[in-house]
C-alpha cells in the first residue's frame, strides 16, 4: 500500500507545461533572422522545452542515458533469436563501455546509467545500479509475467534512478532498454492499449524468421487470452504482460515529468514503456520527446497512440537508448538556435513586410 501511495505521489506531482514561458519563446523564435516556423521540429522541441523547465532560455546542461536491464520468462517459448544469456552479457558490456549506447552516448557528451531491475544472473560491478526487483519475470504465455506489487516496484526503481540523476545536475534524460525478448512484451502492451491486433503491432526483433514470427504471434495471442489485460487497467497490463525493465522505463518517465525534466523517448520498448506512463497520467506526453522511428511495426502505433512524431527514420532496431542518443543532438541544436540566433533587429536585417 506504500508503494501505491509513493507511486499515485509521483503520478500527481506531474503538472501542465508552462504556457506563459511557451509564448514568451514563440516570441523569440518568430523575431529570429529566419522565416517563422521554417525549423519546423526545431522550433516545436525548444518551444516544449520552455514549457517543460519554465525558461524562456532552456539550456542542456547534462545528459543521461538511462539503461534498465531485466529479462523474460517467455524467452522459453522461443521468441527470440538470442538466448537470455545475452542480457547479463550485454549488461557487462554496457558497463565496459564497448556498446553500441556507448559509443552514441560518448559522441553526444551523454553518462550512460545501467540498472539491473530484473536480470535473471547476480551482477556485480561498481558501475551498475542494483536495483533488482525479481530475477526476471515469469512466461506470460502461462500466466501474468509480475505481480501488480512487482510491477509498482519496478516503477519506482525508475522513478527512483531518474530523480537521482537528475539531483545529480542531469537535465535531459534519455531512455534505454536491455532484455532477451523484451519485444515480445512490448507488443502484447501495445496490442492491448491501442486495441490492434497482435498481427499488426508484432515484429522480429533480433531478427527472428518468418516461423519465428509466426510462433511469437501465436505465443502473444496466448498471454493475452490466458491473461486478459484489462485496458482500461494499465497496471493490469503491465503487470500481466509487461516486463520489469519496461516497467522502470515507465518509472523514469513519470520521474522526469514529476520533476519538470525532459525525457528523450528511444524505440519500440521505451515507447511501448511511454504507453504505459501516460495511461498512468496523461500529462506525462508533455514531457516526452520521441526520438526516431524503428523498423518494428508495432512502434509507429504506439506512438500514434501517444500523438508523438518522430525526429529521425534511420531504421534501427537495437534499443539500448542509440536512437535517443542520436536525437541528443538535435534537441541541443533547438535549444542553440533559440539562445545563439540574432533576431532581425541585432542583427539589422529587414523583416517581412
Amino acid at each position: 500500500m506504500q508503494q501505491e501511495q509513493r507511486l499515485q505521489e509521483v503520478i500527481n506531482s506531474v503538472r501542465p507545461l508552462n504556457r506563459e514561458v511557451m509564448e514568451q519563446v514563440q516570441a523569440r523564435l518568430d523575431n529570429l533572422t529566419k522565416p517563422p516556423g521554417s525549423l519546423g521540429k526545431l522550433e516545436d522541441i525548444v518551444k516544449q522545452l520552455g514549457g517543460i523547465t519554465g525558461n524562456p532560455l532552456p539550456l542542456v546542461e547534462q545528459k543521461a542515458v538511462l539503461v534498465m536491464a531485466g529479462d523474460h520468462g517467455v524467452v522459453a517459448e522461443g521468441v527470440s533469436a538470442f538466448p537470455a544469456e545475452v542480457t547479463p552479457q550485454m549488461v557487462y558490456n554496457f558497463l565496459s563501455g564497448g556498446a553500441g549506447i556507448n559509443v552514441l552516448a560518448r559522441q553526444a557528451g551523454a553518462k550512460v546509467v545501467c540498472t539491473d531491475v530484473g536480470v535473471a544472473a547476480d551482477l556485480s560491478h561498481p558501475g551498475l545500479i542494483s536495483k533488482k526487483v525479481a530475477r526476471g519475470t515469469a512466461n506470460m504465455a502461462l500466466g501474468p509475467a509480475m505481480t501488480r506489487e512487482q510491477a509498482i516496484s519496478a516503477i519506482l526503481v525508475g522513478v527512483e534512478v531518474a530523480e537521482e540523476q537528475i539531483n545529480a545536475g542531469a537535465n535531459l534524460l534519455a531512455t534505454g532498454d536491455m532484455g532477451i525478448g523484451n519485444t515480445t512484451p512490448s507488443s502484447a502492451i501495445v496490442a492491448v492499449l491501442t486495441g490492434k491486433p497482435v498481427e499488426e503491432v508484432v515484429g522480429r526483433g533480433t531478427g527472428i524468421d518468418d516461423r519465428g514470427l509466426g510462433k511469437k504471434t501465436k505465443v502473444i495471442n496466448q498471454a493475452l487470452e490466458i491473461n486478459r489485460p484489462d485496458p482500461e487497467d494499465a497496471l493490469d497490463v503491465l503487470a500481466k504482460v509487461g516486463g520489469l525493465e519496461i516497467a522502470a522505463l515507465c518509472g523514469a518517465v513519470l520521474g522526469a515529468a514529476a520533476n519538470g525534466v525532459p525525457i528523450v523517448v528511444d524505440g519500440f520498448i521505451s515507447t511501448a514503456a511511454a504507453a504505459v506512463a501516460a495511461a498512468l497520467q496523461p500529462l506525462a506526453k508533455s514531457y516526452m520527446i520521441p526520438s526516431h522511428s524503428s523498423q518494428e511495426p508495432g512502434h509507429i502505433h504506439a506512438l500514434s497512440y501517444l500523438g508523438l512524431e518522430p525526429m529521425l527514420n534511420l531504421n534501427l532496431r537495437l534499443g539500448e537508448g542509440t536512437g535517443a542518443a542520436l536525437a541528443f543532438h538535435l534537441v541541443e541544436a533547438a535549444t542553440r538556435i533559440l539562445r545563439e540566433m540574432a533576431t532581425f533587429a541585432e542583427a539589422g536585417v529587414s523583416t517581412a513586410n
